[in-house]
Order: C-alpha cells, then structure tokens, then sequence
C-alpha cells in the first residue's frame, strides 16, 4: 500500500519522522476537536464548560478501555510485520476487533445506564451544570463505538507503517465539527439552538464519519487487512497474547481519569467556576502531551517492527533520534505554555474573573511539559518491545499518589494552588524515573540479546 512507510531499513530519523508526522497532527486534529468545542461552549458560558468537562471524564475513562485492543493489537501486529509472519498479523487484528466489540458494547451499556450517577460522583453545586452535563454524557455516549473503532483501526494502521490514512481521516472528522459546532450550538441555518447537546451531537457525528473513512480504508487495504473473521472465535492464546500487553496501558489511562475524576471532586469544593478552570487549562496543555502521544506511537510502530526483525541497533537509535525531537518539544511548550498564558487562556473562556486564576495554572503545569513528554516518548519505546508493565506502573503509581500530595498541599497553601502543584510535581518525578528505568531495561535486554545470538 503506497501509504505505508518502511521501518525495517534506511535512515532511522527519517523513516520515524515521516511516520510521526501524520501521527502528531493527527493528535492536534483530536486536540483541535476538544479545543473547538470548548471555545464555542466557553462562549455559552462558565457552566457550559464545566459540564462538558465533567462529562468528557467518562469518554477520557472509556478511552482507557480502548487501549486494551488498541495497545495490545497494535505491538502485536508490529512484532508480527517484522518477523513477517503474515498470517499471525491477520489472526491478531481480527482477535484485536472482536475484543474492542465486546468492551464497546459493555462501556455503552454503563454509561446508558448510570448516566444520572456518573455526574452525581462530581457532586456539581449548580443545577443547570448538573442537567447540560447528564445530556452532554447521554449523546455522546452513542459515539463511543465510533470512538472505540477509529482507536484501534488507527494504532492497527500505524503498527503497520501507515499514519496517512488516520491523518486524512480524521482532518475530515475535525472539518465537519469546525461547522457543525457554531450551527448546532447556537441555532444558525434555521437550526434550533442546542448549546452542550449541540456540540455533543457535532462530536458524534463527526466521529461516524471517520469511521466511514476509516471502513473504507480497510475494505481497499489489500496486505495485511485481508482474511478478517469477525465470527470466528480463536484459540485462547490469540486473546491472551493481545490482552497480556494491551491490559497494563488500559489499566494506567482508567487509572488516570480516575484520579482525574477524584481531583476534579476536590476541584468542585472551589466552585464550579475552578471545575472551568482545570478544564480549558488541560485543553491548552494538550498541545504538549497529545503531540508527545502521538509520536510514541510511531515509536512503538518503529521499535515493535525493528525488536521482531531481531534488529536491536536500529531499536536503540529509533529511541534516542525520538528522545531529541520530544525533548525539544517539551522545551518549546513549556516557553509558550508560560509566557503566553495570559493570551491563550482568555480565547477559551474570555471570562475577566477568572482569567487570573487561569494563568496560574498555566503558569505551575508548564514546568512539567518535559518531564510529560519524556515519560510518554520512553513509555512508546517500553511499549515497542513487548513491555507495557513498567511505564504503566510508574505512571499508576504516581498518578495516584496525587491525591495525597494534592490534599497536603492544599492545606499547605491554602489554596486550590495546592492540587495544580500535586500534577506538576507528579509529572515531574514519573518522567525522571521512566527514562531511567528504561536505560536499565535497555541495557537488559541487550545483555540477553547477546546471550541469545552469542
């Protein structure tokens, strides 16, 4: 397929970077998604925000589920392409898609029928947050089988070499939600006004067209999607094999909005306006980590391929040329994170009161965008060889270490201060300790390699 990138030979830096590319401005388009509704509902008001933002904690835990299939197919499918072993890659996406199918429908059935009490955990003050935020959470939750979908098809397609077809479909998605979300939320064209429940129909919408896309990519894809049985059910191995490297990242990112769901409670006890706040600031922070997880994606691609070519050398430089591009990166986005807060904050919630507060935020969290992209650049290489425990459980731990931190720092401070703190400290301490370990891991596995081939 003229889409695909090889990974297995030529210059390193290029072949990574030409998958990375797509990727990271496939991560900007879903950025793009979550920034473009939140300048349009921001424009409807504090509580508008906060009820999305509230809502949007069950999709962010969802997509937890998700990395289960996604993760675990996508390593698997690498080490697969690069041993080429064409016939296991075909067993692989199709246990990848029946698995995804089954927490589908499992995740759609929660959110269906505990609506009313998922909202109800954040203990909102306002009444009108409470409603925007039950209806936000209700459409959106018929959009999780296309979200779920075009996560796996996109980490399947990129462990393949081919970040192309993700990037056209998903600039498709973002177009349609650039003029669905205006119309829908504030009544234009003859429609009526819809305020959150408009810009969670934009959002659905625009994400079943991906889907589309993404179907017919599929259908035209004559290599490795071919020979796909949906009905049929494999050896246990198959299932075992995906879960196995799938399930430690699906645990780390539910155990990250989990956490982000038991901060934003403690938020709450500032006011909703705090809940605001916390929101359009994590929005603006994700030009960082969202750029960050999109080039760990094509590393795992790079090393998963290379790692089941045998070919240890070319693992260990794909990994250092990442480290160097993320690592400016991280530098760039804390400068602009910090000394453009004023500005950037102001154009999601042009809201005078709040807009103080905002910029402290900012100001705390860009201290810790290297460290971000540090640990999420290394945690795509863990991934890439098979080892999804390590990078899961730093970041499990310390994750949740935050809300000890976030409650003595308050005290500490007085302040909702205290808990921005406890993130950026965090994240500080999980990059740090990622990229260490993983030296150790790599030393480790070299060790053996010798030892396998002496």
């Amino acid at each position: 397929m003229k889409d695909r990138i090889e990974l297995l030979e030529g210059n390193i830096t290029k072949a990574l970077t030409k998958l990375a590319l797509p990727i990271m401005a496939t991560s900007l388009i879903q950025m793009a998604y979550n920034m473009i509704d939140m300048i349009w509902i921001g424009r409807v008001g504090a509580f508008a925000v906060t009820a999305v933002g509230t809502a949007s904690f069950s999709v962010w835990f969802g997509k937890g589920i998700a990395q289960m299939p996604k993760i675990g197919g996508q390593v698997k499918l690498g080490q697969a392409i690069g041993a080429r072993q064409h016939e296991k890659a075909s067993r692989i996406i199709s246990v990848t898609f029946q698995i995804m199918i089954f927490f589908t429908v499992l995740y759609i059935a929660l959110l269906t029928f505990f609506n009313h009490e998922i909202i109800g955990f954040f203990n909102l003050n306002s009444i009108q947050t409470i409603k925007a935020a039950e209806n936000y959470l209700r459409i959106i939750s018929f959009g999780i089988v296309f979200s779920f979908f075009n996560m796996v098809v996109t980490g399947l397609l990129t462990a393949s070499g081919n970040s192309k077809s993700p990037f056209r479909a998903n600039t498709i998605g973002l177009m349609i939600n650039i003029i669905l979300d205006p119309i829908l939320i504030f009544g234009l064209l003859g429609f009526d006004s819809l305020g959150v429940e408009g810009a969670a129909i934009a959002t659905v919408f625009a994400q079943g067209i991906v889907s589309l896309v993404f179907l017919r990519e599929l259908i035209l894809d004559k290599t490795i999607f071919i020979d796909i049985n949906l009905l049929k059910l494999l050896p246990l191995e198959n299932y075992n094999s995906v879960l196995k490297i799938g399930v430690f990242s699906s645990i780390q990112t539910m155990g990250f909005s989990t956490v982000s769901m038991i901060i934003a409670r403690f938020v709450a006890n500032f006011g909703d306006t705090a809940i605001a706040i916390q929101r359009v600031g994590s929005n603006i922070e994700s030009i960082s980590w969202m750029t960050a997880d999109g080039f760990a994606a094509s590393l795992n691609a790079f090393i998963a391929q290379n790692y089941g070519n045998k070919d240890l050398d070319r693992c260990h430089r794909g990994y250092r040329s990442g480290l160097k591009i993320m690592a400016l990166w991280g530098i760039f986005t804390t400068i602009f994170i910090y000394f453009g807060s004023p500005y950037i904050f102001q154009l999601f919630l042009p809201d005078p009161s709040v807009l103080n507060d905002g910029v402290v935020y900012l100001k705390i969290v860009a201290i810790s965008q290297l460290f971000m992209c540090v640990e999420i650049i290394t945690g795509g290489a863990f991934s890439g060889y098979g080892n999804t425990k390590t990078p899961s459980a730093i970041s499990f731990i310390f994750t949740v270490a935050r809300l000890p931190m976030a409650y003595v720092l308050v005290e500490l401070l007085n302040s909702v201060i205290g808990i921005w703190w406890a993130i950026t400290m965090s994240s500080i301490i999980k990059g740090l300790l990622t990229f260490t370990l993983f030296i150790i891991y790599e030393r480790k596995i070299s060790q053996n390699f010798k030892k396998d081939f002496a």
